[in-house]
């Protein structure tokens, strides 16, 4: 099936290679998606315009493909299931959570010209970044690319219920399903209480799998696509001890 990789704040479509490799090997048709204002060259792009982007490559997939965001792109492909809800067959979350209704989509980090740039490594120590060496590091911060405040000061507006009937896989790298599952309970986590199929796995990295275990993530994307637009459940692996929280 068509799985679209959406990538989290500075990050292009490029990020995606080694999973997409991974995933045509296992049969699928992955389509990385590079967000404009991230890798276009645009400083003044929104988040409406990311929105349409990931909703043009849902319109032009083959079947009903499964959305994967990661990070603040969590958001981004939990967007797709509002907009498009009887089209998208499942949304995988990667490494976060998406954001309720009027909320701003990721004003995180301090805006500097009309962009947030990547902050360095400080806010990202521990888990987060345990299993990035320091070539990796440096490769990461040369490459990300500031991502304009339209986009990550654009507000969040969802308005179809029926989006809580997309199966949703949740895919918890720095931290463990365990924890997941009791920020869900305390409802610290939004949208997820109200999810009807909901699904955890664990896969032993930091933020970001696709970088440090790619191999690893497509393997459990490709488990989890539903199979002709049917749902596909994943069971959780054992809470991984140690992982940080979010």
């Amino acid at each position: 099936m068509d799985i679209l990789l959406v990538a989290g704040l500075w990050l292009d479509g490029s990020v995606w290679d080694d999973v997409v490799s991974e995933l045509e090997t296992l049969g699928h048709r992955p389509v990385p998606i590079t967000l404009p204002g991230q890798g276009d060259g645009s400083a003044s792009a929104t988040l409406d315009e990311q929105v349409a982007a990931v909703l043009a490559a849902v319109d032009s997939a083959s079947g009903n493909p499964m959305v994967v965001g990661h990070s603040a792109a969590c958001t981004l492909a939990w967007l797709a299931a509002d907009a498009r809800p009887g089209r998208v067959a499942k949304v995988a979350l990667v490494g976060g959570f998406p954001c309720a209704d009027g909320q701003p989509y990721a004003d995180f980090f301090e805006v500097k010209d009309g962009v947030m740039p990547f902050p360095g490594w400080g806010p990202f120590e521990g888990p987060d970044s345990a299993d990035l060496d320091e070539q990796a590091r440096r490769d990461f911060a040369s490459a990300a690319i500031p991502v304009p405040a339209g986009v990550t000061k654009g507000v969040v507006r969802l308005t179809d219920e029926r989006r809580f009937d997309v199966p949703v896989l949740v895919v918890c790298p720095e931290f463990s399903p365990a924890q997941a599952r009791e920020w869900i309970a305390a409802g610290d986590v939004a949208e997820l209480p109200d999810v009807r199929h909901l699904d955890l796995v664990d896969i032993d990295s930091g933020h970001w799998p696709m970088i440090t275990k790619p191999v690893e993530l497509a393997r459990i994307l490709a488990a989890a696509a539903p199979e002709r637009g049917g749902h596909a459940a994943v069971a959780a692996s054992p809470s991984s001890p140690g992982s940080g929280a979010r």
